[in-house]
């Protein structure tokens, strides 16, 4: 990496300025003696690797294709790690993010979303003209929507690839709320030159009320439908070599797993696409509780690969400590971070008796039982929930292996 250490990076070592990205990887630098400022987040190198091998065997053995959902990450240098522990592509949210994967090489690219910008739909049709093998798949869910797509396109020399995508309920997000308007949208393409349908999609993250009967319902819609339109010649559009049928969050991809097991022969090969995309540093409080693996425990376990490393810089009372990150550093919009270990002189230990009761911008309150023992210049390291909004935080996140040694950099662009 060619972006220099500068004032833009939290948390490296100020001695570092002016070396580039790989001049300072090279050094193997240790994050708790070797220049590292506090707040500091880092990710587990073990536990990282650890989470791409197990959702791609995870994948693997279930016959899924697998596109991660970008989003949680923006982090090319993960999406290329991703790529080669077997994804099929990256999945994202905004033309934006398209085009930072573009810009690092990815060339399967999932949009989970409706796209009816006209500039942004114009520069995906160049991105198609210039380059053969890039393929683009992204949602639609109206007639409206679909003839805005239409206008913009006009001349474009390929169609962009488009999938219907099935509301998970009434008041659910984004989606068709009927299958009768669904075969309505699929018309609606079919009338174009410019969109060609390959398939169906959703999101079992929205199901009302969510529990395993009801999200297992909603796929088995979500595959009927895909039958059904087979059945009635929708995906029979030229060139066209296989179904897609996509879902999958980071809660209920052992529903998906289960739901497309059945899916039926239908007229072409059907590409069976996964998006999770929390698992990569997984977390210490959301997902930790709703993993699938909770549900399945034979089939492995994620590991939390984050750790946001902070400093006691006040001990007011017997009950209570301030360290150095707060909300600009810390995600918080599901839980607030989980005290769990506190180093000192080298030695590192539980960080029993500690709890984080609030954040404020840049420090975060800690409530100490008697007998916790913490003293002004530790160091406590902090669990994180929700890796959407951890990642967000921090632009160049150093990668350390258990003894400290951070072995990479990992730069986010959000």
């Amino acid at each position: 990496m060619e972006d220099r250490v500068d004032h833009r990076f939290k948390g490296l070592p100020p001695d570092a300025d002016g070396l580039t990205v790989a001049e300072l990887t090279a050094q193997r630098r240790n994050l708790f003696t070797d220049g590292f400022t506090t707040p500091v987040l880092a990710l587990s190198a073990e536990r990282l690797e650890h989470n791409l091998a197990l959702m791609e065997s995870y994948a693997t053995r279930h016959g899924l294709a697998f596109a991660p959902h970008g989003k949680t990450t923006m982090a090319p240098q993960l999406f290329q790690r991703q790529i080669e522990h077997g994804a099929w592509g990256i999945t994202l949210a905004v033309p934006h993010q398209v085009r930072v994967a573009r810009a690092y090489g990815v060339q399967r690219v999932f949009l989970a979303n409706e796209l009816v910008d006209p500039a942004a739909l114009r520069w995906i049709a160049g991105e198609l003209a210039g380059d053969e093998t890039f393929r683009f798949v992204c949602y639609v869910d109206s007639v409206r929507g679909v003839e805005l797509m239409d206008a913009a396109l006009r001349g474009a020399s390929r169609p962009v690839d488009v999938v219907v995508e099935l509301a998970a309920g009434e008041g659910a997000r984004t989606g068709v709320r009927t299958e009768a308007e669904c075969a309505a949208v699929a018309d609606a393409v079919a009338a174009t030159g410019t969109l060609r349908l390959v398939g169906v999609a959703g999101y079992e993250g929205e199901v009302p009320r969510a529990d395993p009967e009801r999200v297992q319902a909603w796929l088995r819609r979500l595959v009927a439908l895909a039958a059904d339109f087979d059945k009635a010649g929708r995906f029979a559009a030229a060139g066209l070599d296989e179904i897609v049928v996509s879902a999958g969050g980071s809660a209920w991809f052992d529903a998906v797993a289960d739901v497309f097991a059945e899916i039926p022969e239908l007229s072409l090969p059907v590409l069976k696409l996964l998006r999770s995309g929390a698992y990569v540093s997984h977390d210490d409080g959301h997902y930790r509780k709703l993993t699938p693996f909770n549900r399945i425990p034979e089939e492995g376990a994620l590991e939390p690969a984050f750790r946001l490393w902070t400093q006691v810089v006040s001990r007011p009372s017997p009950d209570q400590a301030f360290t150095n990150a707060g909300k600009r550093d810390a995600a918080y919009d599901l839980d607030l971070p989980f005290a769990q270990v506190v180093r000192r002189d080298g030695a590192e230990r539980p960080a029993t008796g500690i709890e984080v009761t609030a954040l404020s911008d840049q420090h975060a309150w800690l409530r100490t039982a008697p007998g916790a023992e913490l003293e002004v210049g530790d160091w406590v390291g902090l669990g994180l929930s929700h890796p959407c909004t951890s990642f967000d935080k921090w632009q160049l996140i150093p990668v350390a292996e258990a003894d400290g040694t951070v072995v990479a950099y990992i730069r986010t662009f959000f």
